[in-house]
Formats: structure tokens, C-alpha cells, sequence
């Protein structure tokens, strides 16, 4: 049995850590174990333009620890009305790491996304041509769609169709949720990169609302059936190089959790790294968890691996149940609060 892992440091290839009070309180939990993040750009209002980006990531790097290295990599909002040489302007100027798309409405903070992609198809034709990679929240908005299907039928209406309409832009499935995601994201593998969530690879919809509704477990896409986790289990550990870590870790107050139509996002990032070596620990394939915490992603985005490392043991230790925020948003539930975590971080270098 295997009790200590030293592996590259890794990155986060998609977090939310909000703004002001909330990512002062949320950032720190990434930055303490992970090299670089992909920070989300659905804010209120969004990060749109290359000078809301520049401006954002000023933010950022003022809210993180003394003495922190982490690195914050910055992505455009797309809308109906982006500009495509804003955004060539922010790639090549180091500003942008990637564009963003949210079918409007489709989860947190998606009212200003896109509401028809026949308008972004100069975007698109632009970030082809350089080299830009596209994140996509892959579900269909459509309400005749039930919400366990939307992210079969985006693949199948509108992301399969664009591999082969743009075959030289590289996309990111993001928070892949489903045995058909998983599935396509092999076959498109190269083109198409996947990231994959802790939560996703622990829980299954009965898990969620089986024994009661349990909001503190209600994300977009929403959790799926337990044959879905075990394909993404076996995607996330089984060495292929199109999966990688992306944590979504996305923090709210516990207001807003546990309101009347309660926000989606689960606040993981205290617990991430540590729950996806528990599972890479029960799946057998620790021998493989470097490559997806610390590799693939960087190499779907072109960049090199980070040179530091980090080294977790099988110590158990207990999750924090919440942690504070300044201001009116007060609190934000953890993932796992309370729990027994079966292994830590002992040390970052």
C-alpha cells in the first residue's frame, strides 16, 4: 500500500473564487496547493473585455498570500457581441488564457452569454486561426430538454458539429458530468481536452436527493447516475491524456445555497486535491494521478508542467465545515465539511 505521493505541482484548469469578499476568503485555498488556476469569468458583471480581465486579475494578485507564487490565468466572457479583436488582443498581449462560452442562462452568472452561436462564429473563426483554446459549459438551454440530457444534446446539436466546422480549434469540455461526455471527449481526443471535478467522480443523483434534497450538493451540470461516476472514474484514472484536473470549485454564501432556489456550485477547493487522490487511491492508480493533476492539462494548453511539488500522506484529517467571508456574505459551506479526509498535503515546494 502506497502512503506518500510526491507529484509536479498542480493546476486547476477551472475554479471560481467570485470577487471582492469571496475571493479574498476563497482564493488562498487554492493558491496554498496549486500552481496556476483558470479563473472563470462570471462575475457580475462578466470579465467581457481584455481591460476587465487585465483589471481582474490585478485583483487577484493583490487578495493572494504573501510570498505566493500561484499563478492566475485569465478568460474572456463570450457574448453575442465580443469583439474578435479584443480578444486576439488579449491572447497575444498574454492577458487571455482562453474564451469562456456560457449558452445563456445556463448556470451561475450566464445571463449575459451567448443566445445564438451563429453570432460568435467570427470569435471562433478568429481564436482558430491563433491558437486560442474555447472552455465550454456544454449544455444545451433549450427547457424542452430534460436537465439530465443537456449535456448529451449540446454534444450532440452544436459541440460535434463544431469539432468538424472548426477541425483546427482546440475546446475544453468542462466539468464533464456523463458517460456521453466522456465518451466524446476520447473520441475527439487532441481537439478536444476534458476536466473533470472531484464531486463528479464521488457522488452519483441519489446521492444528492435520495435521502432528502441536499442542497450543498447541487452543481451545473448537475449530478448524474452511478453509471456516469463510474465512467468518469475511469476516465479521470485510467492515464489517458485528454482528462485533466478541474476542480469548479464555486463558492457561495450559505444564503445564497440554501435559498428558495438555491445557486449552483460546490465550494471544494480546502478538500480538492486531496479527494481526487482518495480516488486515484481506490481505483488503484495512484501511479497515474501525476499525469492528471499535473500534466495533461498543461499540455492541452500548450504550456509547460510546473516545476514544484507537492507530497500528500495517508493522514487523516477533518474538513473545515465553512469558512468565514467579510461582509454580508458571511459564510460559505465546504465540500465535505466535517468529514474525515483520508489523506493531506504535508508539503508544497
Amino acid at each position: 500500500m502506497t502512503d506518500r505521493i510526491t507529484i509536479r505541482k498542480p493546476d486547476d484548469w477551472h475554479l471560481h473564487v467570485r470577487d471582492s469578499d469571496m475571493m479574498r476568503a476563497a482564493l488562498p485555498h487554492t493558491a496554498a496547493k496549486f500552481g496556476r488556476a483558470i479563473m472563470m469569468p462570471n462575475l457580475v458583471p462578466p470579465v467581457a473585455t481584455t481591460a476587465d480581465a487585465a483589471a481582474y486579475r490585478e485583483r487577484l494578485l493583490v487578495a493572494l498570500p504573501k510570498g505566493s507564487t500561484f499563478k492566475p490565468l485569465m478568460t474572456c466572457y463570450l457574448t453575442d457581441d465580443t469583439d474578435p479583436d479584443d480578444v486576439e488582443r488579449g491572447f497575444r498581449e498574454a492577458v487571455f488564457t482562453g474564451v469562456k462560452l456560457y449558452p445563456a442562462n445556463a448556470t451561475t452568472n450566464s445571463a449575459a452569454g451567448v443566445t445564438d452561436f451563429k453570432k460568435i462564429r467570427r470569435v471562433l473563426e478568429r481564436m482558430q486561426r491563433i491558437g486560442m483554446p474555447l472552455l465550454i459549459h456544454a449544455e444545451s438551454v433549450d427547457p424542452a430538454v430534460d436537465v439530465f440530457d443537456r449535456e448529451a444534446v449540446f454534444i450532440e446539436r452544436t459541440f460535434e458539429p463544431w469539432t468538424r466546422e472548426f477541425p483546427e480549434l482546440r475546446f475544453i469540455h468542462e466539468h464533464l458530468s456523463s458517460k456521453v461526455g466522456c465518451d466524446f471527449v476520447r473520441a475527439k481526443s487532441g481537439q478536444v481536452g476534458g476536466s473533470i471535478t472531484p464531486y463528479h467522480l464521488e457522488l452519483n443523483r441519489t446521492d444528492w436527493l435520495g435521502w432528502g434534497n441536499r442542497p450543498y450538493m447541487y452543481c451545473m451540470p448537475v449530478i448524474k447516475t452511478e453509471a456516469d461516476r463510474r465512467a468518469l472514474r475511469k476516465a479521470a484514472t485510467g492515464g489517458e491524456a485528454c482528462f485533466f484536473l478541474g476542480t469548479d470549485s464555486a463558492p457561495h454564501s450559505i444564503h445564497k445555497k440554501l435559498a428558495v432556489v438555491g445557486a449552483a456550485g460546490l465550494f471544494n477547493a480546502p478538500v480538492a486535491i486531496e479527494t481526487y487522490a482518495k480516488v486515484f487511491d481506490e481505483e488503484n492508480a495512484l501511479d497515474r494521478f501525476e499525469a492528471f493533476a499535473s500534466l495533461n492539462g498543461p499540455a492541452h494548453y500548450r504550456m509547460p508542467p510546473n516545476v514544484g511539488t507537492i507530497t500528500l500522506e495517508r493522514i487523516s484529517w477533518t474538513a473545515p465545515e465553512e469558512i468565514k467571508v467579510e461582509g454580508p456574505e458571511e459564510r460559505a459551506l465546504v465540500y465535505r465539511g466535517g468529514e474525515t479526509i483520508e489523506w493531506k498535503v504535508t508539503s508544497v515546494t
